[in-house]
């Protein structure tokens, strides 16, 4: 069976912020669909789905998407929910459309932490009999995590500072973050401690904020987009739920679904262009590096020297997590940045990678390749 291409589009963000406290979730949502079919010919009338990313538990209600469908532009449509980062809900609509079932397909992630217990968000997530009653909860895993990479890395908490400093300061000067102002390495390494080693500044921001993907079929792609950016490789796995019984210093879920989507491009890593991935702490942005195979286990932080591969030019999760939006964040950066390289300082890249994860301790990995 012959699969069919599938293209990015288009996509629409709105600015990422701390809180959008003059906005709703529908308000954020309609804003980003609204613009999302803006020079593509296209409109929610050519649309044969909507996919659709959120968490019940952030937005405080059961089905809580049943309350947007009107925003997304849903009604009388196929439409679903990825209850997991809005890559997943990606890759859902990519497969629909590569099996010739629909041709034209809207991926939507939206997510207002502003308004949630965030640390009851991951804890609800945590094993429940031995873990979630002693207070474990994604702050803990990621200092754990990042004692064990220091550890085997030798490396210092100055090297977790300096890549930090590098992700804001990318995301002030290119992401559609809101930043009243860049940390410097000093104020990072000062700040407040949230999971030791990790200061507050070094664990990913969660921030306010809704994004829209447009996928389409090959002869559609090649009308509505200049140029289309084709996804070719796709994979997701995850980890055992128990955080203690997963390997030590490793990632194994993303070398997992990173090598099942470097199988169907036909690639090797060292072809990407440029990567947009997502991380929980600063500590896990660099093994997920290694987990992509990016950089050998303990040298990721010479990727911030090394300029072969453009590495979160938007500045990645650390300065902006809009949870469960995150991954589809990427993608939409990642095709922005194939399509308009000079706005991001690029030359011409013709290959990128693209990573989302969920869960505590980055538990669930899905990784793109795309092409132009």
């Amino acid at each position: 069976m012959t699969l069919d291409r599938v293209a990015v589009v288009s996509s629409a963000q709105t600015e990422l912020r701390p809180a959008w406290s003059g906005a709703q979730h529908i308000d954020l949502i309609s804003a980003v669909v609204a613009q999302v079919f803006k020079g593509t010919g296209l409109t929610l009338d050519d649309v044969d789905f909507v996919f659709d990313s959120g968490s019940d538990v952030l937005d405080g209600r059961s089905i809580s998407n049943c309350g947007f469908l009107g925003a997304m532009g849903a009604h009388h449509k196929e439409e679903s929910r990825v209850e997991e980062d809005g890559l997943w809900a990606a890759q859902y609509g990519v497969t629909k459309i590569a099996s010739g079932a629909a041709r034209v397909g809207l991926i939507i992630a939206y997510s207002k932490p502003s308004e949630s217990e965030v640390n009851a968000f991951y804890a609800s997530q945590c094993e429940p009999f031995y873990q979630r009653p002693v207070g474990f909860d994604h702050r803990a895993a990621s200092g754990l995590q990042a004692q064990r990479y220091l550890a085997d890395s030798k490396l210092d908490l100055s090297a977790l500072a300096r890549l930090t400093h590098r992700r804001w300061s990318d995301a002030a000067q290119r992401g559609k973050v809101s930043i009243d102002a860049v940390p410097d390495e000093a104020a990072i390494l000062g700040d407040v401690n949230t999971a030791a080693p990790l200061t507050k500044l070094m664990m990913s921001r969660p921030i306010d904020g809704a994004v829209a993907v447009l996928l389409a079929s090959e002869d559609i792609a090649r009308r509505a987009a200049r140029p289309p950016v084709w996804v070719t490789g796709m994979g997701s796995a995850s980890d055992r739920h128990a955080f203690a019984s997963r390997t030590p210093g490793r990632l194994e879920a993303c070398e997992a679904a990173a090598s099942s989507a470097f199988k169907r491009a036909g690639w090797l890593v060292k072809d990407a262009g440029l990567a947009e991935v997502s991380a929980s702490s600063a500590a896990s942005e660099l093994m997920v590096l290694e987990a992509l195979g990016l950089a050998k286990p303990g040298q990721a932080i010479s990727l911030l020297d090394n300029d072969s591969t453009a590495i979160n030019r938007s500045g990645g999760a650390l300065p902006a997590d809009p949870i469960m939006a995150t991954g589809l964040v990427r993608l939409a950066e990642a095709a922005r940045q194939l399509s308009y390289p000079t706005e991001y300082g690029l030359s011409s890249p013709t290959s990128a990678i693209v990573h989302g994860a969920g869960g505590v301790g980055m538990q669930s990995h899905c990784v793109f390749t795309l092409e132009v």
